[in-house]
């Protein structure tokens, strides 16, 4: 593939003392709890919840249920599209960094985790709404996440990508609440049970034209299963305690943003349908917007629209018509 495009990355740490920039996507989880009169009470308290995860999950050598903490970092991607110098943000995801007080060590983690994206704002919230604003039945256009796609594994194998992180990207989402998911025999010792989906999902194709594939599991002593998107051999490919640094911070995030199917107070069974209008569950001490995030995004789906989409159309689809997926 073409990587005529340059990519450069910047890293934040996220802790209690984040602030959103000015050109970070505000939908974005990480970016939505560090705002308000509770921003620092929000942030302390997700951290908290992260490392108490991991330390429940990481227990071998770990007495106290205290030996580890997980650094979070927000990568921001730009791209400069022309080589002029003019950047446009298109990713932010979170890496994840273990810090081991036992060794005194600080343990690299899992790139990917959260995924937000500007342009897949742009196809979420404009492109499909247009494409089904005088359809009586909901369609999908057939070119629908070729340029994103195409965007994200150049990447990928970009020089930027390669210089900081060693391994592909796993991200992890929460389940679909229009699907149904079926208990299967398999069960890994970190990942826990894995789950099978009734059908395909729009975010399921999505992803795949990013080069992703995906596989459902719910972790020991977790209520619900996660999605994990990832390259390669999720189970093989990552140690014990990089999949764990996912699924502590993952599950935290989906717990805040998803009370009604991540916290739960029945786990899913050998069947399992999500229901976002779930009345048995409990609420994190964390407040969260999610009417506002809703809204925002289609604001953001108009940004890219104006500000990406029409001024680059020809040199994107030149460049997405000499590209293969």
């Amino acid at each position: 593939m073409s990587t005529d495009f340059t990519f450069t990355i910047k890293s934040i740490r996220f802790d209690e003392n984040y602030r959103p920039s000015d050109n970070t996507r505000i939908t974005t989880n990480f970016a939505n709890l560090a705002r308000g009169e509770r921003r620092r009470e929000n942030l302390r308290h997700t951290m908290r919840m992260i490392d108490n995860r991991f330390n429940a999950l990481a227990h071998w050598d770990n007495v106290k249920g205290d030996r580890y903490a997980v650094e979070l970092e927000i990568i921001s991607v730009d791209i400069d599209i022309e080589g002029n110098g003019q950047t446009f943000p298109t990713i932010e995801i979170l890496k994840t960094n273990i810090i081991d007080s036992k060794s005194n060590k600080r343990i690299e983690g899992i790139v990917g985790n959260n995924f937000s994206s500007y342009v897949r704002d742009y196809d979420f919230s404009v492109v499909l709404a247009e494409h089904n604003k005088s359809r009586s039945q909901f369609s999908i256009p057939d070119d629908f996440g070729e340029l994103h796609g195409k965007m994200f594994r150049s990447f990928l194998s970009s020089a930027a990508y390669k210089q900081h992180f060693g391994k592909p990207p796993v991200i992890c989402l929460s389940v679909s609440d229009n699907k149904i998911y079926h208990r299967k025999e398999n069960e890994h010792p970190v990942l826990g049970v894995e789950y099978q989906p009734n059908e395909s999902s729009l975010t399921e194709r999505y992803f795949q034209k990013m080069g992703l594939q995906v596989r459902y599991f719910m972790p020991p002593n977790s209520v619900a299963p996660l999605a994990f998107y990832f390259i390669g051999d999720l189970l093989n490919d990552y140690t014990s305690l990089e999949l764990i640094s996912t699924i502590s911070t993952m599950e935290t995030f989906q717990k805040i943003y998803r009370p009604e199917i991540y916290n739960a107070n029945a786990v899913a069974g050998i069947r399992y349908q999500p229901n976002l209008k779930h009345q048995d569950y409990s609420l994190t001490q964390i407040e969260y917007d999610r009417e506002e995030r809703s809204q925002l995004a289609v604001e953001q789906g108009k940004f890219v629209e104006k500000y990406f989409m029409k001024p680059y159309q020809s040199i994107l689809e030149q460049w997405s018509a000499s590209s293969a997926l």
